[in-house]
């Protein structure tokens, strides 16, 4: 079975991109970030957010991001 190699994507601008779909459906996580403690892991801090936030989210997702 063959395994899938991680992509070298920069948190940097895997936060951005992540922020600018989220604004374009009318969903601000206002923790979004990089997680800086671990920097080779390149991870990327989703934060909390209100319940009605991550319904809104869901929603969105499932309409595929369209309106």
């Amino acid at each position: 079975m063959a395994t899938k190699k991680k992509l070298d994507v920069d948190p940097y601008v895997a936060v951005e991109a992540l922020r600018t779909a989220l604004t374009e459906v009318g969903i601000v996580f206002p923790s979004l970030s990089v997680e800086l403690a671990s920097p080779d892991l390149r991870l990327v801090e989703l934060g909390r957010v209100r319940a009605d936030v991550a319904a809104q989210l869901a929603e969105a997702l499932r309409r595929g991001g369209r309106e």
